[in-house]
């Protein structure tokens, strides 16, 4: 008999740096094993972009936490994505761009607001039964969860996977995107407050030389073995 739960209570984390594929992963993992998907990342991008609307210097903390303590931030289940609601307004839409997504990873460094947005991230997945990706959701959000997955590649494929997801609305050259996310990796893994690494007992899943298809199958694996369940 297992010892974890049923999936309906189980917990799986999945860390990792920016385009690693967690959100693609993560959608599949809850289809297929009938969880709900967490993007906490969407949270962030949430704040940043209220931040930003604002016009609000992201790096002052005191004017971040006052913003904080008056934002709404929710997340609804959809057929391919989270519906994210912000004090009420659907911004799914509005926070998937280049400048939003550098501003999420501006604010993210600040103690307060980690703190903070963790409480929400805990309180949307104490009842088990979803999968919850972000940077620190195995070794923060939920040390205890039953299924951890470090989730990475080298920093170049990343790149190009962002660019490539990017499509027409890039406005920079795959060069420009390989900086950045190496300039977030850098803050993300060298933040004083819950940094970016691997939880001690994540299973590590490297998906440089795997496609799209592979890396999915793989985490499928990794979950269906934690949950003693057939492949």
């Amino acid at each position: 008999m297992s010892a974890f739960p049923p999936a309906g209570k189980v917990i799986v984390a999945i860390d990792g740096p920016a385009g690693a594929g967690k959100s693609t992963i993560a959608r599949h993992l809850a289809r297929h094993f009938g969880l709900l998907n967490l993007e906490t990342g969407a949270m962030y991008r949430a704040f940043a972009l209220k931040a930003l609307r604002a016009r609000l210097p992201l790096d002052e903390i005191s004017a971040l936490e006052a913003l904080a303590a008056e934002t709404s931030i929710h997340l609804e289940p959809g057929e391919e994505e989270n519906r994210v609601l912000l004090d009420g307004e659907d911004v799914t839409g509005l926070i998937r761009n280049q400048i939003v997504t550098d501003a999420a990873s501006r604010v993210s460094v600040f103690p307060a607001i980690r703190a903070w947005m963790v409480r929400l991230q805990q309180q949307l997945g104490s009842a088990g039964g979803v999968v919850m990706e972000g940077r620190d959701i195995g070794t923060v959000v939920f040390p205890d969860a039953q299924v951890k997955i470090f989730l990475d590649a080298a920093p170049e494929v990343r790149g190009m996977r962002r660019f490539d997801q990017l499509g027409p609305q890039a406005a920079v050259p795959p060069e420009e995107v390989i900086r950045a996310l190496r300039a977030r990796d850098e803050r993300d893994r060298n933040r004083p407050d819950s940094p970016l690494k691997a939880a001690p007992d994540a299973v590590l899943l490297d998906s440089t030389h795997m496609t799209l298809d592979q890396a999915v199958r793989a985490a499928e694996a990794i979950v269906a073995a934690k949950l003693g369940e057939p492949v």
